[in-house]
This record gives C-alpha cells, structure tokens and sequence, in this order.
C-alpha cells in the first residue's frame, strides 16, 4: 500500500486530469478555493506531455516546444463544439479576474517582500516549501500555484495573434449583464483589470518613493531632498492618472515628464552605486537599490501596458514577464547574487590594486620582487622551528591549533611590515588584476596587454616561489647544522624528521591538503578586501582621526597618524591575522566538524624539509621517501599558487559581469608568446613596456 502511495504522489507532480473531465467541473458559482484549483487543474493538462488525440505518441522537437499551443487549439476547437460549455468556462475564468485581487500581482510579484537581506532569505526558503493558499483571493499567489514550468513563461509570450484572438473572443461568451445590472456591468473583467493598472502605478510610485527617500539613500545623494526625483513622483503620477490613458497632447506632456522622472531615479541608483565603490559597500543598500530597481522596472512595463492599449500582444507579454518575476521570486541563488555582486565587486577591486604590485615588469622591479621574497622565506624559518616546537609539546588539539595560528599570523605580520613576501599569497592578488584585462581583450592591443601581463604574473610568481624556496631551505638545514655541531643537539628528534618528510609525499594525501590550503589562502584575500570596505564604509578613518579621547592622549596630529596607518595597513593585517588562524585553526575545526585536513604550504614545507635533512644528514638523500616528498612538494607549491588563483580569477570575472571572452583564442596568444620567446618566463625585460628584445614583431 504505501509502495502504491508513493508511486501516485510521484506521479502527482506532472499528472492531470482529461480535458472532459476539467470542464465539466467549470462552475463560477463554486468558492473560490475550487475555481482556483479548476484554473490550476487546466494549466497542468495545458502542460502535460503528448497531443490531445495522440497522448503518449512521440513528438519531434518542433511540434514538442509547441505543444501548450496546440492543447490550446484543441481546447478551442472544443469549446467552439459546445457554445453552453464555453458560456460556463469564460464565465468562471471572468469569476477568477474579478475575485482574485490583481494588486499584487501587478506591484510585489518578483519584488524582495521584506525591507532586508536575511529576512527576505527565510521568506523564500518558507516559500519554496510552503506554497500559497489557494483560497486567497490573490491573484499574485494563484500564479505561483498556477505557473511553476520554466518554459511557461516562453509559451505565453509566443501566442500568435490569431491564437489571441480566438482565445479573447472565447472569454467574451455570456457578457451581457445580468438583469437588473447596470450596462457598465457588461464591461470585460479583462478591461477592468486594466483599469487597475493605474493604481498599480500609484502604489509602486509610493515604494519607490520611500525608498529613494529613506535616510540609507538620501545620505548618498548630494543636493536637497526635494530636488530628487523621488520626490516628485508622487504628484506626477497622480497628474498621469487623472487623465484616461486615450491620449491627448495634455497627457503626452504629463506621461513624458513622469518617464523623465524614472530615468533620473535610475540615474539616482547609479550615483548609491558610485558613492558605495568609493567609500564601501552595504550589502542592505544595495538590497535596497536592487528592489528599488525592480520597482522602477515593474512601473516601466505597466505605464507600456496601459498607455498603449492598441499594442498587439500586450497582455500576453504583460502575463509573460509576471510569470518569469513569480518564478525569479523563488531563486534564493538570484537574491543573493543581486545583493552580493557589488560587495564581491569591491572585495575583488581591492585584491585587483594589492595585486598590481606583484606583478613585476621590469627587471628593477623583478629585483625588489626577489629581495622581498629572500626576506619573507627568512622569516619563514622561524615559524617552522616555531611550529616544531608547538607541535613537539603534544598539547589538546584545539589549543595546538591556536598556538599554530598566532606563530603564522606573527610570521606573516612580521613579513607585512618588513614589506617582504610570501610567494602563495600572491594569486589571490595576481587573479583580479588580471581578470581587470579581459575588459580590453576584444581589441588587439587589448589583447597583447593581456598577454603581456599574464607572461609577467607567471614570471612574478615563479620569482616569489624561488626567492622564498631559495633561502627557506638552506637556512632551515643550516640552523639544524650549527645546532648540532655548537650545541650538540638536533632542534626536532630523528623520528619527527623521517615523519616530517613521509608526511609530504607524492604518494599520500599531500595533493588534497594542497588544494585545500590553496582555498583557504584564497579565502584570506577575501576576508582582506571585506576589511577593507568594511573599513571604508563605516568612515573608521575620520572616526578615528576626530576621536576626542584620542586626540586628547597623542594630539590630532597623532590621531591623524593612526588613523593613516589603519588606512594603509587594515587589509594587509586582515589577510595576515586571517590567513594565520585559517592555516592554524581552520584543519582543526574542519576535522572536528569532517573529514581529516592539514595545511600543505610549500614554502613552510620546504623550511620542514630543510630542517629535517638537517637532523637526519646526508643519509637522507638515499631515502626513497625524500624524494617523494620533492615531488609531493614541486605538486604542492603548483596546486597552491593555481588553487587560489583561479579561485579568485573566476570570483572577479563574475564581480564585474564581463561579457563571453574566447579563452581559446587568449590561450593559444599566451602559448605564441611563450615558444617564441620561451625566457621571457624567467627574465624581465630591461624597462616597463618592453615585452621582447627590441626590433622583434609581437607574437
């Protein structure tokens, strides 16, 4: 028995009814719950797989994409057959439009129903599995039990004018008022629907309005309230709707200076978004923008509706577009993507100007790049000796990972302010600034700096790696090497060495903990550019700067300083603070929660190693083991550098929605360049802007 219960709700999802069967339960005396469910009932047979006549007969692909259509000329063919049937059924769909309240439909279908983000996000979740009530009399929630194919939308919009036409003339049987009723009575429900648009109109105007004028927008407007467009909306669209929509050259002037006031709401929008680029972004601003948006878009396609009443296919497109609003209203994907992109936007703009001081391109600044990288692998060494250290005491897990991630964050804030470098933070940075290029790709100019700037971040990156491989390893084995000869004693034992180097090899797990470490310095730079904007969007720098407690204690030069320096350096020490408890912390609460992470840094690997042939001598080269664990290594420092990179190049081409670029075509300009001019991966040219030796054509 529930073997047959689940397969009948299975089959519930797409089945329905026969046509003769649907109507014959057309009554527009009914309650409204079971018109509703009638209607709903039609839609799904609508709907359903295979032609009437031939259910179950395959169908080619052009007749299946027009398969709504023909159940509908079916339908109207039977209809035409039986004129009492038809009588009944455009009299209960009358009774639908005229007891099913149209506002909102009109004005809330697709529009964010709750002022902010995460109350808007528990509304759809509910929504997504608790539909609306059939029994409303809402029009807005009759769609959405109504419509719930993707391609219903598509179907409607391609009625053909004939189809139109004789479906209109089908709704139109039996209009003759009722006795006793007034003539106006007679007046289709479809043309009373359009006289709603006009307070449709209205109600929008006002959100509009308050929006544009609560104090989160109106803040970032310069001029006064009452020079802003939403200001005056109200009186123009109460103007607009005092005249019929018929025509006339009174209100063509009024419909021009309301259409005049909605480009300059757009234009307000835009101006937010400027302003948030500049001094940090809200994700509720821009939640608020984005509804405000839809609003102003809504009015748009209801003012085309109602003052153009001769325009063919007007409903049709009208219901189309309301259809995809209901249908984008369930998407939690699309909200958070609308609401997010800017914040992300920003975020990848502040890695994209980071970045751009890592990517060398002159042999000066290729230089200064491998000073900075000797500088951080010297640094590096004493974490790892540090890390030793921590990880030889043995202590509760939680604890160990806490003392890891204060020795990496000191590391790496000690490398911050030396201005010195640690090679896998750069393609992070590196990504956003070159996905910046894919702007100008189309152009063939465009194209060579593209290709220019992607020569120069692989040549900057493998510099970065060497100079921090090139003094991490030798300093690391000659530490072990003075401490056993001065002090007669190895710094980590024999044990933990062979350990050390067997815990990196090719064979084990080493290329998942790679990957994974390559998120999580992925996750850094964004933590970083949050910082950044959080930093700029709540003014901490003038709030600082003008702190009367501050100013008292160091003077208001002194305030000024501090405030600079937080200016300068707050998403640098987010990256750093960030990336040292996520390499410390992070495997530790992932493994609680998951499945069993470490960290797999290349540069921190390569000091372990050091340290450990150290301890074992040069018997450690005939260990099959060690070799491996090079290998397991040069894969490390591969899936470190191009795990977080195109974590972050994927992040920032979605940021700035550049339009398809052909990758193949960029791809195969990169490897011209690469087999023509092979050194151009290692060496520099002499100045910025010289790309290959001179007097060489480009590739």
């Amino acid at each position: 028995m529930f073997r047959s219960l689940f397969r009948k709700w299975r089959e519930s999802r797409n089945a329905s009814l026969q046509l003769d069967a649907i109507l014959a339960a057309a009554d527009p005396d009914a309650p409204l719950a079971e018109r509703n469910g009638w209607l709903i009932e039609l839609g799904y047979w609508i709907r359903r797989d295979g032609l009437p006549g031939a259910e179950g007969a395959p169908a080619d692909e052009n007749r299946k994409s027009r398969r709504e259509h023909v159940r509908l000329r079916y339908l109207l063919q039977v209809l035409g057959r039986n004129p009492e049937m038809a009588a009944r059924v455009a009299r209960t769909v009358r009774s639908l439009v005229r007891d099913n309240d149209p506002t909102g439909l009109l004005c809330d279908t697709g529009v964010a129903s709750h002022p902010g983000f995460w109350g808007e996000v528990l509304d759809r979740l509910q929504a997504r599995f608790l539909p609306p009530p059939p029994n409303q009399g809402d029009l807005a929630g009759l769609f959405a039990l109504l419509f719930i194919d993707g391609n219903d939308a598509d179907w409607v919009e391609s009625l053909d004018a004939d189809l139109l036409g004789r479906l209109a003339a089908m709704l139109r049987v039996g209009e003759e008022p009722a006795a006793g009723e007034p003539a106006s009575a007679a007046l289709p429900e479809w043309d009373r629907f359009d006289r709603t648009l006009a307070t449709s109109l209205q109600v929008l105007v006002s959100q509009v309005r308050a929006t544009g004028l609560s104090q989160a927008i109106r803040s970032r407007l310069k001029g006064r309230v009452q020079d802003t467009p939403f200001f005056r909306l109200d009186s123009a669209v109460e103007a607009l709707c005092e005249d019929d929509a018929a025509g006339g050259e009174a209100f063509a002037h009024r419909l021009n200076y309301f259409r005049a006031l909605l480009d300059g709401c757009h234009q307000a929008a835009q101006r937010v978004y400027d302003d948030l680029e500049e001094n940090g972004v809200s994700v509720e601003v821009v939640f608020q923008i984005e509804r405000m948006k839809v609003r102003l878009a809504r009015i748009e396609l209801l003012l085309a509706t109602w003052v153009e009443p001769q325009r063919a296919g007007r409903h049709a497109h009208l219901i189309a577009a309301l259809i995809r609003s209901t249908q984008a209203r369930r998407s939690i994907a699309h909200l958070a993507g609308s609401s997010f992109s800017q914040l992300a936007r920003k975020v990848v703009e502040r890695s994209a100007e980071t970045g751009e001081h890592y990517i060398t391109r002159d042999r000066r600044e290729y230089r200064e790049l491998m000073r900075a990288a000797a500088g951080g692998g010297l640094i590096t060494v004493a974490t790892v000796y540090l890390k030793f250290l921590i990880y030889g005491l043995h202590l509760d897990k939680f604890i160990e990972g806490l003392l890891a991630s204060l020795n990496y964050a000191g590391s790496f804030l000690v490398i911050h302010f030396a201005h010195f470098t640690l090679a896998t933070k750069q393609p992070a940075m590196t990504g956003p600034a070159l996905a910046h290029r894919l702007d100008a790709v189309g152009k063939p100019e465009g194209r060579e700096v593209f290709v220019d700037d992607t020569i120069a971040m692989i040549r900057s990156n493998a510099a970065a790696i060497f100079g921090n491989l090139a003094v991490v390893f030798p300093v690391a084995l000659g530490i072990q090497w003075l401490a056993s000869r001065v002090l007669g004693a190895n710094l980590i034992t024999p044990a933990r060495a062979i350990a050390t180097i067997e815990s990196f090899s090719l064979l084990g797990p080493t290329p998942v903990y790679a990957i994974f470490t390559g998120v999580l310095l992925w996750l850094s730079s964004l933590v970083a550019g949050w910082a950044d904007n959080w930093f700029a969007l709540h003014k901490v720098h003038d709030v600082m700067a003008y702190n009367r407690r501050l100013r008292y204690v160091l003077g208001a030069a002194g305030a000024m300083r501090v405030a600079d320096f937080w200016k300068r350096n707050m998403s640098g020490i987010a990256a750093n603070v960030s990336l040292g408890l996520l390499l410390g912390l992070g495997p530790e609460i992932l493994s609680f929660f998951g499945p069993h992470m470490e960290v797999r840094h290349v540069t921190l690997s390569t000091g372990a190693v050091g340290a450990a042939i150290g301890v074992l001598g040069f018997d450690a080269l005939r260990m099959p083991a060690l070799w491996l664990a090079v290998a397991g290594i040069a894969l490390m420092g591969l899936l470190n550098v191009a795990v977080s990179f195109a974590l972050a190049f994927n992040m920032a081409l979605r940021s700035r929605s550049l339009r398809r670029v052909d990758r193949r075509a960029l791809s195969a300009a990169v490897r011209r360049r690469v087999l023509k001019h092979p050194w151009s991966l290692v060496v520099p040219p002499r100045a910025a802007g010289q790309a290959m030796p001179a007097g060489e054509e480009r590739a």
